[in-house]
């Protein structure tokens, strides 16, 4: 399922080979600095790069005799290097390697992220636009309330996607860091200036206290800001998969040719990629507690985190793109039912006015409490199978001392909750 919305750049960042070529860009560039400072010779460093292969059967190997990963993989470049690897991991210590690598995965897989969301409020912003003008009934308790405009759901998941953008964006500049402080962050080897020039090499900035790993709150942030996104999704796959129910029926999925929906039933159109939306961010929620968990380590460092991280760094980022990749395609495909949407907004016989005759009636001179009781007896009597709403109002001669027939009419007006449609759409969208 993955495979059909997630492309294959992404998962190849989690790849065995890609977390050894990480951690091979990381040593490369330490050892880069040390030829800088005339501790590592030019022409053997040079060797170096040209011998230094990714061998990941080799790798795993070393790691059943020694128990050990990152040893396994020095061992594996030391062999293929042979004296050329002298200065190789020399004043370093696994997790200035490990955690540095980590952070490079994350950068580049919050690119991918970044460039979905992008293309995501595009489609949003498309459906939202095309709708904007469609009267429709708005609910509260899942009750029918007041008219608003059917565009005003996908602006509000239109504001809070930005918003959770910009979440994701600075959780994903705070895991740009790295570090070479050595065993227990003491910089016994080389000097913090050494770990600028390597991390500056990498693109990434030192991490200001490290002990011997960089400090799992910042990781937490990355993870919870994914998992506001998919919880943002969730948002909107939930207002869908409810306007799809055959009551409501104002949305539809795209249904391609030749799809199923039900293997017993011929009819059923199923919101499928709505629900799956739903369930896939339930897991991201769970990935997130468990980055949250990771924060309290022992004293200098332990290595409880990791084992956490080489589930959630691949399965939370993997999972958002494709719940990015998903949400854009239901999106392009969703078809609105109009028809249905006035339908719906008909539905309960003209109650739903009842809030801007209150204030008709309020308007002409009746106390509010008065005007309120006179509207709920005509309201609740025309939902119960009475005359509609407006023809009771009519009849009223109560009604009638304060309210003309224009009056009544400017009442049940079908621009009623679009007044404000185009200004409000202006203020989203003005610097777009």
């Amino acid at each position: 399922m993955i495979e059909r919305y997630s492309l294959p750049e992404m998962k190849s960042l989690w790849t065995e080979e890609a977390k050894y070529s990480a951690w091979l860009e990381v040593e490369l560039a330490a050892c880069e600095v040390m030829v800088d400072e005339g501790i590592f010779s030019k022409d053997s460093f040079d060797r170096l790069v040209k011998k230094a292969k990714i061998d990941v059967a080799a790798i795993l190997k070393n790691e059943e005799l020694v128990k050990h990963d990152l040893i396994a993989f020095t061992m594996t470049i030391e062999k293929q290097a042979e004296d050329d690897a002298k200065f190789f991991h020399y004043g370093l210590t696994s997790s200035d390697v490990i955690d540095t690598a980590f952070a490079l995965q994350l950068k580049r897989s919050a690119d991918l992220i970044s460039k979905e969301i992008q293309s995501l409020l595009l489609s949003i912003k498309a459906v939202a636009e095309k709708v904007k003008k469609i009267p429709s009934i708005g609910r509260s308790h899942g009750i029918h309330a007041e008219p608003v405009s059917f565009g005003f759901r996908f602006l509000s998941f239109y504001t809070e996607l930005e918003r959770n953008y910009q979440r994701f964006l600075q959780a994903a500049e705070s895991i740009k860091v790295g570090m070479i402080s050595g065993a227990v962050g003491s910089y016994g080897t080389h000097p913090p200036s050494f770990e600028d020039k390597v991390c500056k090499k990498l693109g990434l900035k030192p991490e200001l206290v490290s002990t011997q790993v960089i400090p799992r709150d910042r990781h937490a942030e990355f993870f919870l800001s994914i998992a506001l996104l998919g919880s943002g999704l969730e948002r909107l796959s939930v207002e869908l998969r409810h306007l799809q129910r055959t009551e409501v029926g104002e949305v539809e999925e795209g249904f391609s040719k030749g799809q199923k929906g039900s293997s017993a039933m011929p009819h059923k159109k199923n919101p499928i990629s709505a629900e799956n939306l739903s369930g896939c961010s339930r897991l991201l929620r769970g990935y997130a507690l468990a980055a949250l968990e990771n924060i309290p380590l022992w004293h200098e460092r332990d290595i409880s985190h990791s084992s956490v991280e080489r589930v959630i760094a691949p399965d939370a980022t993997i999972l958002i793109h494709y719940m990015l990749k998903r949400t854009r395609t239901l999106m392009d495909g969703l078809k609105v039912n109009e028809q249905n949407i006035r339908r719906n907004l008909a539905f309960t016989r003209g109650i739903v006015y009842s809030g801007s005759v209150l204030l008709a009636l309020v308007s002409k001179g009746l106390d509010r409490d008065s005007a309120y009781r006179l509207v709920q007896k005509h309201a609740l009597e025309a939902w119960n199978g009475g005359d509609d709403l407006k023809a009771r109002l009519r009849a009223d001669k109560e009604v009638l001392n304060y309210l003309s027939e224009q009056d009544i009419e400017e009442a049940f007006s079908e621009s009623r909750g679009l007044e404000c449609v185009d200004e409000i759409y202006a203020r989203v969208f003005a610097k777009k």
